[in-house]
């Protein structure tokens, strides 16, 4: 994801990459790592910490690295004044309430944050279709299909589905989905996890796989099925480009760019 948005923001008028960290890559280039030539990726190298960012005059970081990474490097920005776009997943409630401690509306240095489970406009639609459709049916079960190298299940995107359909059901006055009526399970999770709401939820993790997921919905006599297929990382490009573009009038902490939408 690191090279797709370097990518990304070398090509799009009006953006400018100044930096680049990761210890993995410390040395090289922009231009080395992402193929592309020209003085605006040549004269970037990458470095190992991110706590030299704010010697490059830089506005907006975005962190698509892990968990225990993510927390260093956003009190780091906080603390730096630099505003922060983030794609890591797993973050716990603690995790953000720390973040909007962190990153508080009026403080000094004025550092906005917004970190979403998923920047592809797509999934966001999806998940905004599930919450709409949750009331209206019996029951529901999230499978979500990623890389192999994806290293937390379920994904954050299918997490946040199955609480905005949860939500959405407590929102209409409806009780819980129907419960799982299997009674003999021969093999251990055939069933998946319980997740928000009780929502069966079902990880697949294969090579060849980006990122997709399926939400079905089933009552007496009928079916739905909403999906949402991320073939290329580039599908995830225009969500953290309107982002970075967005979070400077984004006072504090925004979760989801469902907001930057207007839904």
């Amino acid at each position: 994801m690191g090279r797709e948005v370097c990518r990304t923001v070398l090509n799009r008028p009006g953006l400018e990459l100044v930096a680049a960290a990761d210890p993995g890559y410390a040395g090289s280039t922009v231009a080395d790592l992402v193929g592309t030539s020209g003085p605006a990726s040549e004269g970037v190298t990458v470095v190992a910490d991110v706590s030299t960012l704010s010697a490059a005059d830089v506005d907006v970081v975005v962190d698509f690295t892990y968990l225990e990474i993510s927390r260093t490097t956003l009190a780091h920005c906080a603390s730096a004044g630099i505003h922060a776009v983030v794609g890591t997943t797993g973050f716990t409630e603690d995790d953000l309430d720390d973040l909007a401690e962190l990153f508080v509306p009026g403080s000094v240095g004025g550092a906005n944050c917004i970190v979403a489970a998923n920047f592809a406009i797509g999934a966001v639609l999806m998940m905004r279709f599930a919450a709409m459709a949750a009331p209206w049916f019996d029951s529901a079960e999230i499978i979500e299909l990623h890389h192999e190298a994806k290293r937390d299940a379920p994904s954050g995107t299918s997490l946040r589905t199955a609480e905005g359909m949860a939500a959405a059901r407590v929102s209409a006055g409806k009780d819980g989905f129907a419960p799982d009526a299997t009674s003999t399970v021969v093999v251990e999770g055939a069933r998946g996890g319980a997740g928000p709401g009780g929502i069966r939820m079902h990880s697949v993790r294969l090579p060849g796989l980006v990122a997709h997921q399926e939400v079905l919905f089933g009552s007496v006599g009928q079916g739905l099925t909403i999906r949402h297929d991320s073939y290329d990382r580039v599908s995830f490009m225009d969500g953290v480009v309107l982002a970075v573009e967005s979070v400077a009038s984004r006072p504090g902490l925004t979760l989801g760019i469902e907001p930057l939408l207007g839904i």
